[in-house]
């Protein structure tokens, strides 16, 4: 009866030091989780705001007004302007890097992978937003350019044609930046693919429209003309 109790004993025991052990060794690596969760979080933070101060200095919000990304910033329903988005991101790709070093200090290197597969997808998000601007100010030039040369032409419907040429460069944005963070390729390129054959019927509707009015008023010029 003695054994039996001094075994129960003895597992309870080593069951004990062996639970206090693994505690005494992980509050080293909870301690240096959020060491490098507290520091990286405030160095994140720092560096978005010197990356939004120098956004605003340049007149970033300009840039994004005149392409358009300010209202895409708007509609996302994100409470800030076109800079303070650009430092949001920037500021959370800085802690989920600080991220990926906590949990592999805490000795989690599986939530530290499915972290760094996420870190490394962000720059072909960024390289969209860039694209998306450049995109923006290509579609508001074209399409005034459209608007002047189909006013001088006089033909028909001009602003038609110009919404035809802002909607068909925005489209073919979005397809490129979606290719580039590739999501729902496949669906994106057929939908572009209706829109543009959607966009040519309605370009050949309009210029026909317009060439229509055109060549009657050089019937009728031509008619008075002759008398």
């Amino acid at each position: 009866m003695q054994n039996a109790i001094r075994d129960w004993s003895d597992a309870l025991w080593n069951a004990f030091a062996n639970t206090t052990a693994i505690l005494l060794g992980t509050i080293p690596k909870v301690i240096g989780f959020l060491v490098i969760i507290i520091i990286g979080w405030i160095i994140a933070s720092v560096i978005a705001k010197i990356i939004n101060t120098i956004l605003n200095t340049i007149r970033f919000n300009d840039l994004s007004e005149r392409s358009g990304f300010s209202s895409f910033v708007n509609n996302v329903g994100l409470k800030t302007d076109a800079s303070g988005f650009i430092s949001l991101v920037v500021k959370w790709f800085i802690r989920l890097i600080v991220l990926i070093a906590a949990f592999d200090a805490l000795g989690l290197p599986q939530v530290s992978d499915v972290l760094r597969q996420f870190v490394l997808w962000i720059p072909n998000l960024i390289v969209a937003l860039i694209i998306i601007v450049i995109g923006g100010l290509a579609a508001n030039a074209l399409s005034g350019l459209v608007l002047g040369a189909a006013k001088n032409a006089q033909l028909g419907n001009p602003e038609l044609l110009a919404t035809i040429t802002r909607v068909a460069v925005w489209g073919f944005t979005i397809v490129i930046a979606v290719n580039q963070i590739g999501v729902a390729q496949t669906i994106v390129n057929t939908l572009f693919t209706a829109v543009v054959g959607a966009l040519a019927l309605a370009v050949g509707l309009a210029f026909g429209l317009g060439g229509r009015e055109t060549a009657a008023e050089i019937v009728k010029r031509w008619y008075e003309g002759r008398k």
